[in-house]
């Protein structure tokens, strides 16, 4: 008799409170959400902290309230390139960065949709066999990038952050891309070349 006049009051006191208003619970950022905030290194799995050199100190939760919500499109994009700034600080000279930007963006542009793969040879193979895209090239967008160190002088890293529509018509953003570029000399210049898959 007693347990039931207890659950009777216990059950009444939760309809009297407003939902949303009870109880203060600390939601877990969803994989993509934390994926896009903080990009994993290849080893690590999707929406896992990365350690290392790539770690930042900030929260994930602070983090994850900069980010503009899933399916904001291109006007969401300003905010993640803000939070992949924040991040990771620049480290590289200001050509250097632009070089990486530029070469990420097409490598990453060619492996998703095919377009100017011919240009990557050292990536792609020159077998000029033709390659059905992942991902259509309409339907495509970089929504933020940086370039950045990868722990040497010789070494870098370009984080990217995409959209896009796959062969199964469904689409996403915060997609995560790292690719990995060394410094070398071709034709007496210095650039960035990428570094072969494994």
């Amino acid at each position: 008799m007693i347990t039931t006049v207890v659950l009777a009051v216990v059950g009444g006191v939760l309809l009297a409170v407003p939902h949303g208003q009870d109880t203060k619970v600390t939601k877990k950022p969803s994989k993509a959400t934390a994926s896009a905030a903080a990009p994993a290194r290849p080893s690590a799995a999707p929406g896992e902290p990365t350690d290392g050199p790539h770690a930042t100190a900030t929260a994930p939760s602070a983090r994850a309230s900069a980010l503009p919500p899933h399916g904001e499109g291109a006007a969401g994009d300003p905010a993640i390139q803000q939070v992949l700034e924040s991040s990771w600080p620049a480290d590289l000279p200001l050509d250097d960065e632009r070089q990486l930007l530029t070469n990420g963006r097409a490598l990453l542009r060619a492996d998703a949709t095919g377009l100017g793969r011919a240009k990557w040879p050292a990536v792609f193979g020159d077998s000029g066999q033709a390659v059905a895209p992942a991902f259509a090239s309409t339907h495509f967008r970089i929504q933020a990038a940086i370039a950045r160190r990868d722990g040497g002088l010789t070494k870098s890293v370009v984080h990217l952050v995409w959209a896009g529509t796959d062969r199964g018509g469904t689409y996403a953003d915060g997609r995560i891309t790292e690719l990995f570029f060394t410094r070398i000399i071709k034709r007496g210049k210095p650039t960035w070349a990428p570094q072969p898959r494994i």
